[in-house]
């Protein structure tokens, strides 16, 4: 599978390292608003081709797969012409900056019949199914408790700080710790709630969230570009509880039975760099002619937008783009 990266930044950076490493995909491609760029990128990562435009790069034949690695301020107006083009995309998180740009974009997918992701990297993990298959063969019993946290001390990075760059944590590191409840329960957030420290820019720098889920569950999780984070996830039930070392990226998942009694470690398998699980999970769906990938489908990526959208709209934290 040939990829053309969009962007040539620290994330498409990783998206190259990975794809270097991968048998069945290639970066392929690489288009940014400067020539320049796109040729250093290229030549750093070993990349065929280098385009001085997004646009050139869309309507290169030879793409398979199109990976948006802007920041989110940038992902609509690319998007929309891949998806016109009839080139599939895989688009970063957080997916759009907001509800009604996603919804925009999944549904212009749909009418075109383009397969359409969001390149959220938890959610195709190796870990995600662990964990998933612990809860269910009951191994602590019922959930009743999620706990989650990311953190890492950024500065003033612009895009954390700049309301035209979509900036704050939420859409940055919350994104992560809203998905880890939605990863392992299934059921409806019937209550949301939080409260956020802003940057003298309007920004949310460090913020927490309250759901109430209708299965009886409480989930608790914070996130903040102030601080450095411990990062872990617990999801805890009537028998035990299972801990989870990094939210963002898990290497080890450790079981606890009664009274925090230690059980086992589970380590995941070895990994290039985390990030090629979504790119294989968008080949074997577009390999299957499907139109979304099995483990974040549309309506879930519409769902967590919306979230987000209430969280900002609570705590007053406005983009260009709310207008």
């Amino acid at each position: 599978m040939k990829v053309g990266i969009i962007g040539t930044g620290w994330i498409a950076a990783k998206a190259a390292l990975t794809l270097k490493g991968m048998d069945s995909c290639e970066a392929y491609a690489v288009g940014s608003r400067r020539k320049e760029s796109a040729e250093a990128f290229a030549a750093q990562w070993g990349i065929q081709k280098s385009y001085g435009s997004y646009s050139e790069l869309i309507a290169d034949p030879n793409v398979d797969l199109i990976y948006v690695g802007t920041p989110h301020s940038h992902h609509y107006d690319v998007t929309k012409e891949a998806i016109l083009a009839g080139k599939p995309c895989l688009v970063e998180k957080a997916f759009m900056a907001n509800a009604r740009q996603t919804k925009e974009i999944i549904d212009l997918a749909h009418e075109h019949g383009v397969f359409l992701a969001e390149a959220i990297w938890t959610r195709y993990q190796p870990a995600v199914g662990i964990v998933r298959k612990l809860i269910a063969d009951g191994r602590i019993g019922t959930p009743k408790l999620i706990t989650a946290t990311l953190g890492y001390s950024m500065g003033n990075k612009e895009r954390i700080m700049r309301p035209d760059l979509c900036g704050g944590a939420l859409l940055d590191l919350g994104v992560y710790v809203i998905n880890f409840v939605r990863m392992f329960t299934d059921s409806n957030i019937t209550m949301i709630d939080g409260h956020c420290v802003k940057s003298d820019t309007g920004m949310d720098l460090t913020n927490t969230i309250t759901m109430l889920l209708s299965d009886g569950i409480v989930a608790n999780v914070q996130s903040s570009a102030s601080c450095v984070g411990d990062n872990i996830g617990v999801i805890a039930g009537t028998e035990g509880n299972i801990i989870i070392d990094n939210v963002n990226n898990p290497q080890t998942i450790t079981v606890n039975g009664p009274d925090r009694i230690y059980v086992e470690t589970i380590h995941v398998p070895k990994q290039i760099t985390g990030y090629e699980y979504q790119f294989l999970a968008c080949q074997m769906a577009l390999i299957d002619g499907l139109k979304e990938p099995r483990e974040m489908p549309h309506a879930e990526m519409l769902y967590i937008m919306q979230l987000m959208d209430d969280l900002r709209k609570k705590w007053n934290v406005r983009y260009p783009m709310d207008e």
